[in-house]
C-alpha cells in the first residue's frame, strides 16, 4: 500500500506545488529530503510566508534547517505530528513521511468536513453515501472496496453534473472502464486531479483507504457550491458584492497610486537636497545609502506599480465583463501619470548615481595626491639627511657636534612619517590601490627612516669611540684596533655598550679570564663608574689590565697553556680550556690558520700576538 500512497499523496502534493508555479516532485523521498519543497508546500497551505530559508542546500546542515523550519511551523498550527524528526525525512523513511503528510491532508482537505456533528472522515463517508443513495448498484460502507467497480465515483459525478455523463448507459461490469471515465470527466470538466490509477482501485486486494480518502475529498469540495440553488436574491447579491468590489478596489487603487507618486517624489527631493561633505567616508555612506534604496525600496515600489497596474486592469476587465461603464481615474492618477512618474524616477536615478560616482573618483585622486606629496616630501628630507651625514667632517668634536644637531630632525621625520601612515590609510579605505604621483610606499618610508637613524647613531658612537682611542696614548695603535674591533664584534645590538654576557666573552677572547664572580663583580664597578659598558669604560680597563697583567708574554704562556706547549692552538684545545663559544668564535677569525694532514685548522697564536704587540 505504500507505493500507492506515495504516489497518491505525490500527485496531491503536486497539485499544490504547480497551481503556486512550482515544478512538481517526483519522489516524496528525494524530493522532501532537503526540506525547500517542504517548506513551499507549508507556505502555500498555511497561506504564508516561513521567512529565509536555504533554497539551496548542500551541507546536510543547512538540509536539516529547512525540514525542521517545516516540522515547526506544521506544529506551531496546532498539528500534532508524532515519532517524526528532520533525520527522518532527510534519511528518506518513506513509512513516517507517508504519516506526516496524511496529517497534512487530514488538516487541510478533510478536517473541514463534517455532517451532523461527525468526525471529518465519517462525515465525508456519510456525504458519500447520502449522494449516491438512489444508484441501486452502489453502496458506499468505507473507503476502500466500496470504489472498486468505479461506479460510486459515476454516481457521485451524475448526482451533480448529470450533463458530463448518462449513469444509465454505463457497462456495470465494466469495472475498470467506469473507473477510468469517472477519472477522465472528473479532470477534465471537474478539475479534479487524477490522484489514483485505474489499477489502484480495480486490480488492488483491499484499495488504500486514505489513499481514496484524499481523491474523494477533491469530489466534496468540488461540488460542496454547486448544490445551492441560483435565485433572484443570488443574482442581486452577487451584483452587490461585484459593485462593492469595484468600489474597494478603485479606492484601493487611488490611495495606492497617490501614495506609489508621492513617495517616488519625495525621494527625489531628498537626492536634490543632498550635499557631500567631501570626505571619502560620507560620499560611500550615501553610495552604499542608494544601493540600499534601490535593492529594498526600489523593488517594493517596482512590485508596488505592477500591483497597481494589475489592480487596474482587474478593475476593467470586472466591469466588461459586466457590461458596465469603464473606470476613468482621478486626474494625475493614470497609469500614464504613473508612466511619466516613473521615467522622472529613472532619469534621476541615473543622475544621483553619476554624481556619486564623480564624487568618489574626484576624492580618491585627491587622496593619492596627499599621500604622493607627503611621501616626496619626506623621501627628500631622508636624502637630505643621509647628505649632511655623510658631509660631516673636520675635527672630532666638531664632527660630534654636527652629528648630534643631525640627529635633532630625527623627531620632525618621525612625525611626517606618520603623516604618511594616516594618509596612506585614509587611501586604504578608499580603496585606492594604484597611485601614479609617487613610487614609495609607507612602508618604503618606514625603512629609509630607519637606516637614517641607525647611521646617525652608529656615526655618534663611531665619533666617540674615536675621541676616545684618541686619549689613550699608551695603547699601541694595534692594540687599539683589536680592543675596538672586538668591542664593536660583541657589541651585537650596536648601542655601543655591552650587557654582562658580552663583556664576558669580549675579555675571554682578548685572554683575559676571571671567575664569574670576579667578572660581575668588575662589570657591576664599570656599570657605577660609567653608567653602563661603554667603549670607553672598555679601552679603560683593558689599559690597567694590559698594564698590569697582559704583557705579550703572560699571553703567550696563556695560549702555551691551551696548546699543550704546541706552536698553534686548535679548536678543541679551546673548547678544552672551557673558553665561551663567541670568543671561540672570535679567535677563529682573526688567528691566522693553516691545514694539518687531517684537513683540521691549526691557529698560530704565536704570528698573531706578534703583529698584535708589534
Amino acid at each position: 500500500m505504500d507505493s500507492t500512497q506515495e504516489r497518491t499523496f505525490c500527485k496531491w502534493l503536486n497539485t499544490k506545488l504547480e497551481a503556486n508555479g512550482y515544478p512538481p516532485m517526483h519522489s516524496l523521498v528525494q524530493d522532501l529530503s532537503d526540506g525547500v519543497r517542504l517548506i513551499q508546500l507549508m507556505e502555500i497551505m498555511g497561506d504564508t510566508s516561513l521567512g529565509r530559508y536555504n533554497k539551496n542546500p548542500r551541507m546536510r546542515v543547512q538540509k536539516a534547517e529547512n525540514v525542521n523550519k517545516a516540522l515547526e511551523f506544521i506544529r506551531q498550527r496546532g498539528i500534532r505530528l508524532t515519532n517524526i524528526g528532520p533525520e527522518d525525512i532527510m534519511d528518506g523513511n518513506l513509512k513516517l513521511i507517508l504519516g506526516m503528510i496524511w496529517t497534512l491532508v487530514l488538516r487541510f482537505t478533510i478536517a473541514d468536513i463534517s455532517a451532523e456533528g461527525l468526525s471529518a472522515k465519517e462525515g465525508l463517508l456519510l456525504w458519500c453515501q447520502r449522494k449516491t443513495a438512489p444508484y441501486k448498484e452502489v453502496d458506499v460502507q468505507d473507503f476502500s472496496m466500496s470504489w472498486s467497480d468505479g461506479l460510486a465515483l459515476c454516481a457521485l459525478i451524475h448526482c451533480h453534473r448529470p450533463d458530463l455523463l448518462d449513469y444509465d448507459k454505463l457497462d456495470k461490469s465494466d469495472r475498470h472502464g467506469n473507473t477510468r471515465l469517472a477519472f477522465q470527466v472528473a479532470a477534465d470538466h471537474l478539475g479534479i486531479p487524477q490522484l489514483l490509477e485505474v489499477e489502484d482501485l480495480c486490480d488492488s486486494d483491499r484499495p488504500d483507504e486514505r489513499s481514496v480518502m484524499t481523491y474523494i475529498a477533491s469530489y466534496f469540495h468540488a461540488f460542496s457550491t454547486m448544490d445551492q440553488a441560483e435565485t433572484v436574491s443570488r443574482r442581486v447579491e452577487k451584483f452587490a458584492e461585484l459593485m462593492q468590489s469595484v468600489w474597494t478596489s478603485r479606492n484601493d487603487y487611488e490611495r495606492r497610486a497617490r501614495n506609489l507618486l508621492r513617495a517616488l517624489a519625495e525621494v527625489q527631493d531628498q537626492w536634490r537636497a543632498s550635499r557631500f561633505t567631501g570626505t571619502y567616508a560620507d560620499a560611500k555612506g550615501q553610495s552604499s545609502a542608494f544601493t540600499t534604496y534601490k535593492q529594498t525600496t526600489k523593488r517594493l515600489w517596482v512590485a508596488e506599480r505592477q500591483d497597481v497596474t494589475t489592480l487596474f486592469g482587474n478593475i476593467q476587465t470586472k466591469l466588461r465583463t459586466y457590461g458596465l461603464r469603464e473606470y476613468v481615474p482621478p486626474v494625475g492618477l493614470s497609469l500614464s501619470d504613473i508612466g511619466n512618474a516613473w521615467n522622472e524616477l529613472l532619469n534621476s536615478e541615473a543622475k544621483r548615481s553619476r554624481s556619486i560616482n564623480a564624487q568618489i573618483r574626484q576624492i580618491k585622486e585627491s587622496l593619492r595626491k596627499q599621500f604622493a606629496d607627503l611621501a616626496n616630501d619626506l623621501s627628500q628630507r631622508l636624502h637630505g639627511v643621509s647628505l649632511d651625514l655623510a658631509s660631516v667632517e673636520g675635527p672630532l668634536e666638531e664632527q660630534q657636534e654636527q652629528v648630534r644637531k643631525i640627529q635633532l630632525r630625527v623627531p620632525s621625520l618621525a612625525d611626517a612619517l606618520d603623516g604618511v601612515a594616516k594618509a596612506e590609510y585614509d587611501c586604504t579605505e578608499a580603496n585606492v590601490e594604484e597611485n601614479d604621483y609617487t613610487v614609495f610606499t609607507w612602508q618604503d618610508l618606514d625603512f629609509e627612516l630607519e637606516l637614517v637613524t641607525q647611521a646617525i647613531a652608529k656615526k655618534i658612537s663611531f665619533t666617540d669611540n674615536q675621541i676616545v682611542s684618541r686619549n689613550m696614548t699608551n695603547l699601541t695603535p694595534a692594540q687599539l684596533e683589536q680592543f675596538e674591533s672586538t668591542f664593536r664584534y660583541f657589541d651585537r645590538d650596536e648601542t655601543n655598550t655591552l650587557i654582562l654576557s658580552e663583556f664576558i666573552t669580549a675579555l675571554a677572547s682578548l685572554g683575559v679570564v676571571y671567575s664569574e664572580e670576579d667578572m660581575v663583580y668588575i662589570y657591576d664597578q664599570l656599570v657605577q663608574d660609567y653608567g653602563a659598558v661603554t667603549f670607553e669604560a672598555f679601552i679603560n680597563l683593558l689599559v690597567d689590565i694590559t698594564e698590569d697583567q697582559t704583557s705579550p708574554e703572560q699571553l703567550r704562556e696563556s695560549f702555551r697553556g691551551i696548546a699543550g706547549d704546541k706552536p698553534f692552538v686548535t679548536e678543541l684545545d679551546m673548547r678544552l680550556a672551557q673558553l665561551p663559544v663567541s670568543a671561540i668564535d672570535y679567535l677563529r677569525e682573526v688567528l691566522p690558520s693553516s691545514k694539518n694532514e687531517a684537513g683540521e685548522p691549526e691557529y698560530d697564536y704565536e704570528t698573531w700576538l706578534h703583529d698584535v704587540f708589534a
